[in-house]
């Protein structure tokens, strides 16, 4: 897949399906999918490394995962994040981040907001490098946010939304992530652009849809946010897992002689 099929998924309205991954084992596992594409978002430093937000994230530790995840998939677009504040200091320092994400695998980096960032993007994307947007609920700047998650409430809040959206698109991002808006604005959006929305919490009017992959699988039991469907309780099963495991370590069924060298096995079994 290439920046080019995203424009064309969006024209023939195949939804694109693109999940995070950060780590070589879930990479592997990925890879024999159907997803389209994987971000390497800055949500790992919550995911992964245990942080209480995105603001965490430096680009060493986005290059980092993104080495893992090359690793194991060589057939999705990968998509790295640029973390908090590493595009907001000067271009060049700007610059040395997104060549570090390239080099080690990213086929381009997606960023959050627009204003400020106008002449960074057409800079990136003169560069060669493929740019994806991200409006609405940017996680790095939650401090902004206070309590507040949804974002366009009100018809100025609504319309800045969809200007931000065509900046971005006049600008060449190649598409735009939709985060935490109301489904009627982001289809909006979606239909007022040409190029594809990826949606988080906002909606069926997308052009496709992104998830955590720790939160699909129920990783954390304790984390419900309403834009959020759960496939697997995978927090259960692995528990479950390591208390058989521990269970057949306690009362000596494992390791058996089919799991220990040098010991034959009964002929009857």
């Amino acid at each position: 897949m290439n920046i080019n099929d995203f424009l064309k998924m969006k024209q023939e309205a195949k939804p694109i399906k693109m999940i995070t991954c950060y780590d070589y084992w879930s990479a592997k596992i990925l890879a024999k999918t159907n997803v389209d594409c994987v971000l390497i978002g800055d949500s790992s430093a919550m995911v992964m490394h245990g942080f209480d937000s995105t603001v965490s994230a430096d680009t060493s530790m986005i290059e980092t995962h993104i080495k893992a995840v090359k690793k194991g998939i060589n057939n999705k677009f990968i998509i790295g994040d640029m973390p908090f504040l590493s595009y907001r200091k000067t271009l060049p320092l700007a610059m040395e981040s997104v060549e570090k994400l390239m080099k080690v695998g990213a086929h381009s980096i997606k960023l959050e907001g627009v204003f400020g960032n106008e002449d960074l993007i057409k800079h990136i994307i003169a560069s060669g490098v493929p740019v994806m947007g991200h409006l609405g609920f940017t996680p790095q700047s939650i401090n902004m946010f206070g309590n507040s998650i949804v974002q366009g409430k009100g018809e100025q809040a609504s319309q800045q939304l969809i200007e931000s959206a065509k900046i971005l698109e006049d600008l060449g991002c190649f598409a735009i992530v939709l985060e935490c808006i109301s489904s009627s604005l982001a289809k909006t959006i979606t239909d007022i652009l040409s190029i594809p929305t990826i949606g988080i919490g906002a909606g069926s009017g997308t052009s496709g849809q992104v998830l955590v992959l720790q939160d699909l699988l129920g990783a954390d039991p304790d984390f419900n946010p309403k834009f959020l469907k759960k496939y697997l309780n995978i927090h259960g099963l692995i528990k479950d897992a390591v208390n058989q495991y521990c269970s057949d370590v306690d009362s000596g069924i494992f390791p058996d002689v089919a799991h220990s060298y040098g010991v034959k096995q009964n002929a009857s079994n």
